[in-house]
């Protein structure tokens, strides 16, 4: 697939953002010492985040002024369901820090909060997940990548934060889990890639064209000249490219924001941390570009150049 940047940035911000508010909520209901002018810092942090996001995920739509439509088909679509959901999940966060700014200390706001994102995450992953025909995608990885991926973001942005601000009881408690998380999300999007390369395609080009010969070659697209089917399903790139992508966010997304977290954990204090989150975050689009990159469309094998 071409992956549309507005969609990698929208997917991996949001991400971030919901991993920080889960990261907040779970600290408010284990009882952590955190200061409630950090915790008001951190939630306009991921409420900036989450429009950012939702700003960019406008970016793909031919006609932005009609996005509003897409809610209507919420009881059969994973996409209108996200729609509904991820304003809801912002507006949560906006009430959660005007009570937290009027001195209103609740735990059913983080709690309705931690529903949200959980909900959020299902949603976004089963827009991917509930499409069988990529193949790539159709699979329970694909939610559980999303969620630790956005975990991780969000525990290593909450100890960078907490050890800029001095939130030591957050750091002490959530960086362990930073570390543990950002291994678990390396294991999980292992797994996937691992799964993906070998993936036996149910779709042959001889399915795709109808031609049943045993010897079939495509020498050219199956169009005179360049059309949507051309550009819109196919990245563009090499196999030598996709390759040193994948190479990349492993490193970037997991290996060494691993090693900085283990440096926090350690006693390495803000330069850990915030190296980890400053590393992870070109590491992250460089994973989600892959994601889609990875998945292959069947239209392909008929529309796209084979040699």
């Amino acid at each position: 697939m071409k992956p549309a940047f507005s969609v990698v940035i929208f997917t991996t911000i949001a991400g971030l953002a919901q991993g920080l508010v889960v990261t907040l909520a779970l600290a408010r209901l284990a009882g952590l010492t955190v200061s409630g002018g950090f915790m008001s810092l951190a939630l306009v942090v991921a409420v900036v985040l989450l429009l950012i996001g939702l700003g960019a995920s406008f970016g793909h739509l031919g006609h932005p002024e009609r996005a509003w439509r897409a809610a209507f088909m919420w009881r059969t679509s994973w996409l209108s369901r996200e729609v509904i959901v991820l304003p809801a999940f912002i507006a949560v966060n906006v009430i959660w820090w005007l009570a937290l700014r009027s001195g209103i200390d609740t735990a059913a706001l983080p709690v309705i909060a931690l529903l949200l994102a959980a909900l959020l995450w299902l949603c976004t992953a089963m827009i991917y997940a509930c499409l069988r025909f990529i193949e790539e995608w159709a699979q329970p990885l694909t939610l559980v990548n999303f969620v630790l991926i956005g975990l991780s973001s969000g525990l290593l942005t909450a100890c960078a934060l907490g050890s800029l601000y001095g939130e030591s009881d957050l750091v002490r408690a959530a960086g362990p889990f930073a570390l543990v998380v950002t291994l678990l999300a390396w294991l999980a999007r292992w797994l996937s890639l691992r799964r993906n390369a070998a993936l036996k395609h149910k779709s042959t080009l001889q399915s795709a064209t109808g031609i049943h010969a045993s010897n079939l070659r495509q020498k050219s697209m199956g169009m005179s000249a360049g059309a949507f089917n051309t550009r819109e399903f196919f990245h563009g790139r090499t196999a030598a490219a996709l390759r040193q992508v994948k190479a990349a966010f492993i490193v970037l997304c997991f290996v060494l924001p691993a090693l900085c977290a283990l440096w926090g954990v350690a006693g390495g204090g803000a330069p850990a941390w915030v190296l980890a989150i400053l590393l992870q975050i070109p590491g992250l689009l460089a994973e989600r570009w892959f994601f889609f990159a990875q998945a292959k469309h069947p239209q392909n094998l008929y529309y796209q150049v084979v040699s």
